[in-house]
């Protein structure tokens, strides 16, 4: 034997062993991250085209604007005008994916970037099955299958929305794969420190603020389940990881959590059977085979003493509970972690089974690699094989707009809007706009062109116009989506529509439709100034961004009911209980634009209920007034005004963290914007860092202060020791 193959002959040899099992390891390991890398199609991910297909297509504005906006004033979460009327921007989404967007196309072009960053959870996925095993107390033989076996999930095909796979990643999920990644990563940090006796880790408190800064709902189900492992030796060593772990994140987790209320509930319908995920239920076709294989993994695990209480929590809690959740978050999203762990404690079992043979048959533990590497392929293979959509899909995204065979037309369109005076842009919701690339494609008017936002945006939950715009969509579209369940929609009607658009500063409609053309050609009040077949582009009437008041604004005060009730749908229940409610009832009625609604106001402003009773009898405002010197940018709204102390509606949403100048207010008005009351003639609103902001962000960086300390002692700790 020579050196080149035997690391214990004299001399050195730049080729590993691959029978140690540690090489094998690290060998099956990257085959698998490789695998997946070759199913995502890298030929079009080093293509600079835009990404594309289902939410993806509109994704690639976010990142964007956090490079082009918020870093250069020092933010990380802010207000972005180009959906929804405004809304606020990365505060209930996850920044770390689109930072590290933004780092990549420092050095290489954003479109290969974004690729990049979206699957870059999926390819973390071999290495945190290998580090979760191993967290747990198996062997690497052992490890390295159940690695190999948990990647299996990525390649579920039965599902494309719950997360975590690649059919959900490339639907738009990919920050949901990156936090599953690091969740696999943070419990095997964590797990292994625990049943070491280890004190704090750095390592491990930075894969939790990893986690929560990827998603939310991975962190609310993972982090909680984590504390079982107070249980063992030195549980304030975990308390610090927890504690440390959320301070890290804090400059966003507790913005997040202080302006929950002010998000939309999207009123999903939620999972309610069992079966097969098409007919609604908790386990894919391709797990049914093999969930016996999974149970004898989990008595393998018991028998052999590995540290598995936080992953049963973590496997076995959605499927108990998620027939019984409702609310903001879809409970269908709690799934994707059974999924997992059926695979990955198949893999337990099969490596068992592995071991065993190899002790029986074999020799020395190192005569064990080849079996290794063989149960590793048998346990993955059946689902790369069985993967056939993925590669299609992966090869839709990342070919981009550019790529597909309609995209001179969108082009066209896009160039077309961008030659026109600036304005929000009202577009033709339409299933057969997906031969751009996605259904989606047109909310990328902002991306594209220069002061034209789109009125439909991603991101749905972040805005409180989100239900107002879908319900004008109605109107305005042939066959609209209609996303959110129960809303009172109308068929098209431009006529109706038209009071929507005023009220929303619109100033351009977009038709695709041949249906919707004819009728906006017929109607008197859409002029039609440009076509690019199949589109056309129509200017609607004049309409003012800042109106003053004709009626003096009634209050509707709502109830403290608290989270939970807050939590429920938007319509659904008989009785109106909070503003969102009373704004939908309000909306519902055009005529009820001129007298605005508030949910907050001075005492002199007349209270009213739920019912809106009384309504129309608001009291006129007497005397004329000049609003002039209109200014809206991404941080600010100014304008000038003669008519001082007389209410303005400002038509941009409303957030808590706009602050006026030169007016009392703002004030929260139907059916999503904002009343100020000028107290003098220059009116300023500025979207203001937050206590909540400023006070997360001190706790991060005392946080970092801590880590890095930790991360020292322990390092110096562990030399000492040697």
């Amino acid at each position: 034997m020579t050196a080149l193959s035997d690391p214990s002959a004299s001399g050195t040899t730049w080729w590993p062993d691959f029978r140690r099992p540690r090489n094998m390891a690290m060998v099956v390991v990257a085959l698998l991250t490789f695998v997946i890398f070759v199913v995502m199609q890298p030929w079009e991910i080093f293509k600079n085209t835009t990404p594309t297909g289902g939410d993806m297509g509109a994704h690639v504005l976010v990142p964007a604007y956090l490079r082009d906006v918020l870093l250069p004033e020092g933010r990380v979460a802010g207000w972005s005008n180009d959906w929804f009327a405004g809304f606020p921007i990365l505060y209930f989404y996850f920044p770390l994916p689109a930072l590290l967007i933004v780092a990549l196309d420092v050095i290489i072009p954003y479109g290969i970037a974004f690729k990049l960053v979206a699957i870059g959870g999926l390819l973390l996925m071999p290495i945190g099955s290998y580090v979760l095993a191993k967290g747990i107390g198996a062997s690497r033989p052992i490890a390295t299958i159940a690695a190999a076996a948990g990647t299996g999930f990525v390649f579920l095909e039965s599902y494309a929305i719950f997360g975590g796979n690649i059919k959900s990643t490339m639907a738009g999920e990919y920050s949901f794969s990156w936090s599953m990644a690091f969740s696999l990563i943070y419990l095997g940090f964590v797990i292994d420190d625990a049943r070491r006796g280890n004190g704090f880790r750095a390592r491990s408190a930075l894969a939790l603020a990893a986690m929560a800064l990827s998603h939310i709902i991975t962190t609310m189900l993972v982090a909680p389940a984590s504390l079982l492992l107070l249980r063992y030796p030195n549980r304030t060593g975990r308390i610090v990881t927890l504690i440390a772990g959320f301070a890290l994140s804090a400059f966003w987790t507790i913005p997040l959590l202080a302006n929950i209320a002010y998000t939309t509930d999207m009123n999903w319908v939620p999972l309610r059977f069992f079966g097969s995920p098409e007919a609604g239920g908790p386990l894919p076709t391709e797990l049914w085979l093999i969930l016996p294989l999974a149970v004898v993994g989990v008595a393998v695990s018991v028998w052999k003493r590995y540290t598995i209480a936080p992953l049963l929590v973590i496997g076995l809690l959605p499927v108990v509970v998620y027939p019984f959740l409702e609310g903001k978050l879809w409970n269908g999203r709690w799934l994707p972690y059974f999924f997992y762990m059926v695979t990955f404690f198949t893999g337990i079992a099969v490596g068992a089974a592995a071991v065993s043979v190899a002790r029986r048959w074999f020799g020395a533990p190192r005569s064990w690699a080849w079996i290794t590497l063989a149960a590793a392929a048998a346990t993955v293979l059946p689902f790369i094989i069985g993967s056939q959509s993925a590669p299609g899909w992966a090869n839709w995204n990342f070919s981009g707009y550019e790529a597909k065979p309609a995209y001179s037309e969108y082009d066209a369109l896009m160039d077309s809007i961008d030659g026109l005076p600036p304005g929000r842009v009202m577009w033709e919701a339409n299933s057969e706009l997906n031969r751009y690339g996605t259904p989606m494609a047109l909310m990328l008017t902002p991306f594209w062109s220069e002061g034209h936002p789109s009125m439909e945006g991603l991101l749905f939950e972040s805005s409180l116009t989100t239900p107002f715009h879908f319900l004008n969509a109605a109107e305005m579209s042939v066959a609209p989506s209609n996303p959110i369940p129960g809303l009172p929609y109308n068929g098209f009607d431009l006529d109706r529509a038209l009071t929507r658009m005023d009220l929303f500063n619109v100033s351009y409609y977009v038709t695709f439709t041949e249906e919707a053309t004819t009728a906006a050609v017929d109607h008197p009040d859409y002029e039609l100034v440009a076509t690019s077949n199949p589109f056309s582009i129509f200017a609607l009437p004049q309409s003012d961004l800042v109106v003053i008041a004709d009626f003096e604004p009634v209050v509707f005060e709502a109830e403290d009911v608290g989270i939970v009730d807050r939590a429920r749908t938007l319509v659904s229940d008989p009785e109106v209980t909070d503003f969102d409610q009373v704004a939908i009832q309000w909306y519902a009625e055009p005529g009820n634009a001129p007298y605005w609604v508030t949910a907050a106001g001075p005492p002199a402003w007349r209270r009213i209920d739920e019912s809106l009773a009384g309504l129309s009898d608001s009291a006129p405002i007497g005397g004329q007034g000049v609003v002039s010197n209109v200014v809206l940018e991404d941080h600010r709204v100014s304008f000038s005004t003669t008519a001082i102390g007389v209410p303005h509606l400002v038509k941009v949403s409303y957030f808590p963290n706009w602050d006026a100048t030169g007016a009392s207010g703002p004030y929260r008005a139907t059916p999503s914007f904002m009343v100020v009351i000028p107290t003098q003639e220059q009116v300023e609103l500025n979207f203001r860092r937050s206590d909540a902001e400023t006070g997360g962000a001190a706790l991060t960086l005392a946080a970092l202060v801590v880590v890095l300390v930790g991360a020292v002692w322990e390092d110096r700790r562990q030399k000492s020791s040697l």
